[in-house]
């Protein structure tokens, strides 16, 4: 599948192919020069465009290849004021990953403005206008960070010729510098707001007359010392989230959807919920029948005066399912015929030597199985749209991470012109890929036109939520290493089971090519025998795109599994990941025997090839950062993993202490991170943070399970979080350094999937106790 398709899948257009209080963190910059020398590259590392030495040539990425691709002209992202301020559109959205801070710093820092000067405005849902809006799969800085640049140098290029032509000087004679344009002859200088209409009216250079800055000229771009933009709105509460729209005449609405995914309401006592005072109407809500994609589900709708009228109706509703054909769904049941499928041999989706042989002749064979269940995202603030639609037209304000999608969706949903829907971005509180489905967009733009063209706030509960997620697939990763006479891996044989993302959009069994290319066919460990198959296994539930997706159950069981086998072999566990790793080299997909296309996110390989150098690299620095090999004291232990995601590679070692009853605390993470050229550490180091918390969350508490097709859990008493009590003391991120030549990669993603592989590393190395399985059951983990 092409990202094209990928993307398109992800807006609802299926093109689908074949299947105690913690410390202060701290932030290291290592040298280049050493890193390169841990890479074996020092002196040879290859640039990808001259900066500062003529005009700039891009580099590829696959962000042309996106749905409405990239937009270049400065004109559609800059305005200049007569006072100087300077005005730059964002059209990513932003759930705490700084993108709508990063993106306008590269282009401001380029042109030569003073952040002090400039403001930033979000742009709604228009990718005609800015190009592709889809703020997922950690694309935004790897994918915009050279339109900034370029966009900036041609602004600070108009600005120069303007102030030229106004002196009647060669343009070689003046300079831009910070928010002004100086006369290098004489000093005379004019502000950016005196020369604004002059240089916007001038035609934008073509990129081959450009020249970037050399980055000894940045000021903010690397540095790492520009705050969020939105910072202190959001710590004084003046923020505006999805639920913090009010308009005039506002009703406000929650959903009874069904329990179990393809169910359908067949009765229900309106008259009893229009009874509860400040109730307005009881709306039915049509179903979409599955695959839905990001369709509502269907339900009934309460509409009141208040949230908490609508939530008090809803209970009085005494709704009764028809549940469908999912209604026997069962976690239990669905594992075990998920590993009786992995127990089978599957598709082949890679092979390279012969695995069969190899194992049959291999002096050892060890074999292990890894489960991870449904996990909701859960974010901090639960879906919500408010919607107007009246007059044959739509206005909606929604924390919507894939907004031009959503205005599609709400277009098809209600039979408009996609011109008559408008979809402004609100900030997310937080958004982990739920955010990119705007099926709750939908159910509040049904709502309004139902009810005349009133605005409707339309939430989700927290139990809403959880109840009816787009679930991260659940997985069962069954691994076999056949090991010869001297303890070397000589066969690898790797069989993966979930239901597919597919799944939402068409009736699919397996996994396809973006789901096998995260942590399964794209294994770089240097063994001669390696095949990978997935089982074919049918969706039950909404299955959808999760922090990291598919990387956190391979992470989870191949760092796992390198972990046991080191053990099984007496070897440090670092030395041996390091041998499996190999030489640093870069991989050959033909010659590794994957088959069809690599899955590289999207990005053509010959930028972004797995580099197992690097990956050797980040392993090494990490575990010095941590000391590992440090004597421990008993029941605490020090666990390694490392993976590659999103284009970025990433080593954790996870320093944990497990007390006789089996509470594990977390005193130390150190993380290291090479992904590419960092554009802001500020924020790779939050980033890098928040996914040691979100990973540990996963670790040990995330599992959504099912009977009677039904979500067991529904609020965070029984679906809980890392808290203050249990929180990593100590999260240190050590960013690796690359000039602006090193293109930049992933960020918001790849800090999660080695995480929970580290912690049950640790806590083997604590208590010798093996575990296989997510969230981690720490009763197992007593004294006995």
């Amino acid at each position: 599948m092409t990202l094209t398709s990928f993307v398109a899948l992800r807006e609802g257009r299926p093109q689908l192919a074949a299947p105690g209080a913690p410390s202060a963190p701290t932030l290291t910059n290592v040298s280049r020069r050493s890193f390169l020398e841990l890479l074996g590259l020092a002196g040879t590392f290859t640039l990808m465009a001259p900066l500062g030495a003529g005009a700039y040539e891009p580099y590829p990425t696959g962000g042309e290849a996106m749905p409405r691709g990239l937009v270049w002209d400065p004109k559609v992202f800059v305005s200049i004021a007569p006072d100087g301020t300077v005005t730059i559109t964002a059209h990513r959205s932003e759930m705490g990953t700084g993108s709508r801070t990063s993106l306008p710093m590269v282009l401001a820092d380029e042109m030569g403005a003073d952040w002090a000067k400039v403001r930033i405005v979000q742009a709604p849902g228009d990718e005609p206008t800015y190009g592709n809006q889809d703020t997922d799969g950690s694309r935004s800085m790897r994918h915009h960070i050279q339109t900034m640049r370029v966009m900036g140098a041609a602004v600070r290029t108009m600005l120069e010729q303007a102030a030229a032509a106004a002196w009647g000087v060669p343009a070689s004679q003046v300079e831009a510098r910070v928010h002004v344009v100086v006369d290098k002859a004489t000093g005379r200088q004019a502000g950016f707001g005196e020369l604004a209409k002059a240089a916007m009216d001038l035609p934008v250079p073509p990129i081959k007359d450009l020249v970037l800055k050399p980055e000894s000229a940045f000021r903010y771009i690397g540095k790492g010392n520009v705050p969020l933009y939105d910072m202190k709105a959001i710590v004084t509460g003046r923020a505006i989230y999805g639920s913090d729209v009010r308009k005039p005449g506002q009703l406000y609405a929650v959903v009874a959807r069904p329990p179990v995914y393809g169910g359908k309401a067949k009765s229900w006592d309106a008259a009893a919920a229009k009874a509860v005072p400040g109730v307005v109407e009881v709306i039915e809500i049509p179903g979409t029948p599955e695959p839905a994609a990001f369709m509502p589900m269907g339900g009934v709708a309460v509409v009141a005066e208040t949230t908490w009228a609508a939530i008090q109706g809803r209970e009085k509703l005494n709704v009764q399912w028809e549940d469908g054909p999912n209604a026997t769904y069962d976690s239990d049941a669905y594992r075990k015929e998920m590993s009786a499928v992995a127990a089978k041999p599957g598709k082949v989706v890679r092979n390279q030597g012969d695995v069969d042989a190899a194992l049959a002749k291999a002096a050892k064979v060890v074999t292990a199985e890894y489960y991870q269940p449904h996990m909701a995202h859960a974010s901090m603030e639960t879906p919500h749209a408010l919607a107007i639609v009246k007059d044959g037209r739509c206005e909606c304000w929604a924390p919507a991470q894939s907004p031009y999608a959503v205005r599609t969706d709400i277009a098809k949903f209600l039979g408009l012109d996609v011109a008559n829907v408008t979809v402004h971005v609100t900030l997310l509180g937080g958004g982990f890929g739920r955010k990119s489905k705007g099926d709750f967009a939908l159910e509040a733009a049904y709502l309004s036109k139902a009810m005349g063209g009133a605005p409707v706030l339309l939430t989700w509960t927290r139990e809403d939520d959880i109840r009816n997620s787009y679930y991260h697939t659940t997985s069962v990763e069954r691994i076999e290493a056949g090991l010869d006479a001297n303890g070397k891996v000589v066969a690898w044989r790797h069989r993966s089971v979930a239901p597919t993302i597919l799944s939402t959009f068409d009736k699919a069994e397996y996994q396809f090519a973006i789901e096998l290319g995260m942590g399964l066919v794209d294994n770089p460990f240097d063994i001669p025998n390696v095949r990978c198959e997935n089982g074919p296994i049918k969706n039950h539930v909404r299955i959808g795109w999760f922090r990291s997706v598919s990387n956190i159950p391979r992470a989870w069981a191949v760092q796992s599994f390198v972990c046991e086998l080191a053990h099984e072999l007496g070897r440090d566990h670092k030395e041996f990941l390091l041998e499996l790793l190999g030489p640093p080299r870069k991989i050959d997909p033909v010659a590794a025997g994957i088959e069809g296309e690599l899955w590289n996110y999207g990005d053509p390989y010959s930028v972004y090839p797995i580099d197992t150098g690097r990956l050797r690299a980040v392993v090494e620095l990490a575990c010095e950062k941590a000391g590992w090999g440090r004597k421990m004291p008993p029941r605490t232990g020090l666990g390694l993993a490392v993976h590659r995601s999103f284009l970025t590679y990433v080593a954790s070692v996870v320093e944990v202490a497990v007390a006789k009853d089996g509470t594990v605390t977390i005193p130390r993470i150190d993380t290291a991170v090479d992904c590419g050229f960092p554009a802001n550490p500020e924020r790779i180091r939050a980033q890098f943070e928040g996914a040691a918390v979100m990973g540990q969350t996963l670790c040990f508490h995330s599992a959504v399970t099912f009977k009677n097709g039904r979500a067991e859990q529904s609020n965070y008493h029984d679906y809980e979080m890392v808290r203050m009590t249990n929180f990593p003391r100590q999260v240190n991120v050590h960013i690796v350094p690359h000039p602006f030549s090193v293109p930049a990669a992933g960020v918001g993603e790849p800090g999660v999937p080695p995480i929970a592989p580290a912690i049950a590393n640790a806590i083997f190395a604590a208590t010798g106790k093996r575990i296989r399985d997510l969230p981690i059951d720490t009763s197992l983990l007593r004294e006995a």
